[in-house]
């Protein structure tokens, strides 16, 4: 089964990759899309299991811990060239909202990154256990994402 949700995630964003190269002629509006499309990915899995932490959805064991497992797989891209300086939203505006901080203050970036991959390898743990353990962890995974919002995207 992760064979073939592995499989299904490289095969969605080498979709994703490829529509976004195609689509445009400037290679930073690539880079963009393709961050895009891989934190839409993440949006995807953790959405549900805020909601579940919410009592907005049921609770599901096997789903909380597919959807983690996801995230994790996404853990694993390498997409550090699609975070090339220069693509921010100082340079594109309307495209993105990621602010010029990203560069200007590298390394702090990274460390959110790895505050993440903390977060969710701590829910992965857990994910499956029952309503009260994903709650107790669940938090840190958000905590974790706007750490790295508040200071690095754009305010909608």
């Amino acid at each position: 089964m992760k064979k073939i949700l592995s499989l299904f995630l490289t095969m969605l964003v080498a979709t994703i990759a490829t529509n976004a190269f195609a689509a445009d002629e400037d290679p930073n509006l690539q880079l963009i899309k393709a961050r895009q499309g891989e934190m839409e990915l993440r949006t995807f899995s953790v959405m549900p299991l805020f909601r579940m932490a919410k009592g907005e959805i049921p609770y599901n064991a096997d789903q909380a811990v597919k959807l983690v497992n996801n995230l994790k797989l996404l853990m694993q891209l390498d997409i550090g060239d699609a975070w090339a300086q220069g693509t921010g939203k100082d340079k594109y505006p309307g495209k993105t909202h990621s602010l010029p901080e990203i560069w200007s203050t590298y390394p702090k970036v990274a460390e959110a990154g790895k505050l993440y991959d903390a977060a969710i390898e701590e829910l992965a743990a857990v994910a499956g256990n029952g309503l009260d353990a994903l709650k107790s962890k669940i938090g840190g995974v958000g905590d974790s994402c706007k750490g790295c919002h508040d200071d690095f995207r754009e305010k909608e």
